[in-house]
């Protein structure tokens, strides 16, 4: 199941078609030479954009940031919580959070995003879970309990443009069955609720080909803010 969904993910053919986290990102940071990537875990997806010249993971679990230092995925490290780093403005040409704003509580998430759009000269780029998805400690990580929901709405207000990601919500449980980000490698097919898995994970797929158009009704949402700040 975790080769299909990797083989699926990581295609251009079939991203294109399906509107797939990894082919979302390439295709925002097409011409971003270089990216801020906040909490960017174990295996953050922009290991698989092309064309980023420098790059900067923000990460304070020991863990994940070795498991990232290992894959070579960004140019620089800093082993500390996004809410105490500080950049001046205009350092990067794109700021990204994969997974991440739900981590904080909604006064702080809403703090970093100003941050970010400061630190940002083209663009800033999210996912996060459809609303509230509750989750606990995963790999022993204390930073991994979720504390916010986000809604297309939130964003909308300011100034993001919002887009269904990962297929409808209806076929997901209402909380976290992931056990290791790291041996799953992000792998959301543990949270699906029907089986078998494989059938139902191809369903939610075709579903997802409308269901980037109508976020409302999807598992994750993507936003995107596009700055003038250069």
């Amino acid at each position: 199941m975790k080769n299909l969904i990797n083989f699926f993910h990581n295609s251009d053919f079939f991203g294109q078609i399906f509107h797939t986290l990894n082919y979302c990102l390439k295709k925002e940071l097409k011409n971003c030479k270089s990216v801020l990537d906040l909490g960017c875990g174990p295996s953050s997806p922009l290991q698989y954009c092309r064309g980023i010249k420098y790059s900067v993971g923000v990460e304070p679990f020991k863990p994940y940031l070795e498991e990232s230092k290992r894959k070579k995925i960004h140019t620089e490290y800093i082993s500390e919580k996004m809410e105490a780093v500080s950049f001046p403005d205009n350092s990067f040409d794109a700021v990204i959070m994969v997974e991440v704003l739900e981590h904080l509580p909604k006064k702080v998430g809403y703090e970093i995003l100003k941050r970010a759009e400061k630190w940002a000269k083209e663009k800033v780029i999210i996912s996060t879970p459809n609303g509230y998805f509750p989750m606990g400690k995963v790999d022993q990580n204390c930073w991994q309990r979720h504390f916010s929901g986000w809604l297309a709405e939130n964003f909308k207000k300011l100034g993001y443009k919002c887009f269904g990601l990962a297929g409808l919500k209806f076929f997901y449980y209402d909380r976290n069955k992931v056990v290791s980000l790291v041996s799953n490698d992000n792998d959301n097919s543990s949270n699906l609720r029907f089986k078998p898995k494989n059938l139902f994970f191809v369903i939610n797929s075709f579903f997802q080909i409308f269901n980037y158009y109508f976020p409302k009704f999807s598992f994750e949402l993507l936003a995107v803010k596009k700055l003038k700040n250069v």
